[in-house]
C-alpha cells in the first residue's frame, strides 16, 4: 500500500474551520490479502471477483475496517505520532472497489470542527474513492500534546 505524507500541524494551528491536507492511499488486491491475514477476515468478497459479483457487488471490495483504519491513519499524519484517537465514529456509505492491477486511490481529507478542553480536537473526516464518498458522518476526537 502506498501513501502520501504530510507534515504535522504546528502547535496552535488547529483552529475551527481549518482544512487539513489530503492524504492519499493506494490500495491493491495484494494489500487486501495482507489485511485479510492480519485481521483474520478471509471473506472471498475481498479477493475473489466471482464471489463478490455473486453477492451483487461491483467487484472485489476492500475491508470496511481497512478503509476506516486508513482514514484514522490520516489523523496521525495531521497531528503527529504522539497524538491519539480518543473517539471515532463513521458509517460505511459505499464499498471501496479494488480492481486488479494498479489498484485504487482512497483520498482522505479533514476539517477541524472544534478545539476542545484538555488538548482535544474534534475533526470531521471525508474519505473519497473514485469521486464518491465511501464513509459517511466520519468524526474523530484527537488528543494532542499541544
Amino acid at each position: 500500500m502506498s501513501t502520501s505524507t504530510v507534515s504535522p500541524l504546528p502547535p496552535g494551528a488547529a483552529a475551527p474551520g481549518h482544512e487539513l491536507p489530503e492524504r492519499r492511499f493506494t490500495l491493491t488486491r495484494a494489500d487486501l490479502v495482507r489485511y485479510a491475514g492480519a485481521s483474520g477476515d478471509f471473506n472471498p468478497i475481498h479477493y475473489d471477483e466471482r464471489a463478490a459479483e455473486a453477492l451483487g457487488l461491483p467487484g472485489v471490495i476492500a475491508h470496511g475496517m481497512l478503509t476506516m483504519g486508513l482514514a484514522a491513519t490520516a489523523l496521525n499524519g495531521w497531528f503527529g505520532p504522539s497524538a491519539h484517537v480518543a473517539e471515532y465514529e463513521t458509517r460505511f456509505a459505499r464499498p471501496v472497489v479494488v480492481p486488479p492491477g494498479e489498484g485504487v486511490e482512497l483520498v482522505v481529507s479533514g476539517r477541524v470542527d472544534a478545539v476542545l478542553e484538555d488538548s482535544r480536537i474534534r475533526v470531521a473526516l471525508t474519505a473519497v474513492c473514485g469521486g464518491e464518498r465511501v464513509l459517511a458522518r466520519a468524526r474523530a476526537v484527537v488528543v494532542t500534546d499541544r
